[in-house]
């Protein structure tokens, strides 16, 4: 049995519901072998992140080495990055071991609204890990950071992540998840901009979600889609998960990564 391998470079979450955890699952649900770098521990659950304990970047260094020195990912998903040395340490990876089909998350905030990022890792976020990328998937809150003005329309959102491609070199998918009205999603890439029209399911329960779809899309490039593809079927996969409706917690709970699973072993 082959499965391509990917590895998440992401922070934990100890609820389960975004994160590594979040990945993890996600890679398994969508047909690839999960590995998993950790650059963070989270004290956190559906109401909020109440501490983070940061690995040393020499530490992160050794779980990355590790990981490619034995099983070379065919994708990689990065997630919650923290602070410029975090940044520094994994772009010395991914140049020295020439990683492909990068899938960056610029993760800024929790779904709970607390803050995961210092203010200089945003610079650093940008300069060193952007032109890696092979794609990046911003929600409208963070495209407002990256473009340094408010984000309130699908054409402002389309005009900010031309202009953050032409600047780093990488597609940008424009997350629609906070837009009132549709959950619709904007690829700007090399073919030009594709439209992901979806509805907004009602519902409190969207913790990790793009975890969730950034990882999905680094399963699809690793199993040799393209990009547009990758994005589609990550994106109905999400879709599927959200719908599902699992209950857990107290606040913003998490998705069902499993509802599509199914076999002898999940049912009894």
């Amino acid at each position: 049995m082959q499965l391509k391998p990917v590895l998440t470079i992401a922070g934990s979450d100890s609820s389960g519901g975004a994160g590594i955890q979040a990945d993890l699952k996600t890679m398994l649900a969508n047909g690839v072998f999960g590995m998993s770098a950790v650059t963070a521990l989270t004290a956190q659950n559906t109401q909020g992140v109440t501490d983070i304990l940061e690995a040393s970047p020499e530490f992160l260094k050794a779980e990355i080495d590790a990981v490619f020195s034995d099983i070379p990912p065919e994708a990689v998903k990065i997630g919650m990055v923290s602070s410029v040395p975090i940044i520094k340490a994994i772009a010395e990876c991914l140049r020295k071991y020439k990683a492909k089909h990068v899938v960056e998350d610029p993760v800024m905030v929790a779904t709970s609204g607390a803050k995961l990022i210092a203010d200089d890792a945003v610079e650093a976020l940008t300069s060193e890990l952007f032109p890696l990328a092979e794609v990046i998937t911003p929600n409208l809150p963070e495209l407002s950071v990256l473009c340094g003005h408010e984000i309130n329309t699908a054409e402002e959102a389309v005009e900010a992540a031309k202009a953050i491609r032409e600047k780093y070199g990488c597609a940008v998918l424009a997350k629609g998840g906070h837009a009132i009205g549709n959950a619709d999603d904007y690829l700007v890439w090399d073919g030009g901009v594709k439209v992901f029209h979806a509805e907004h399911i009602p519902t409190k329960n969207t913790h990790g979600t793009g975890c969730t779809l950034s990882s999905a899309i680094a399963a699809n490039l690793a199993k040799g889609q393209a990009l547009p593809d990758a994005v589609e079927k990550a994106k109905a996969y999400v879709t599927g998960a959200i719908a599902a409706g699992l209950e857990l917690g107290h606040g913003n709970g998490p998705l069902a990564h499993g509802f599509d699973l199914t076999g002898k072993f999940i049912r009894c």
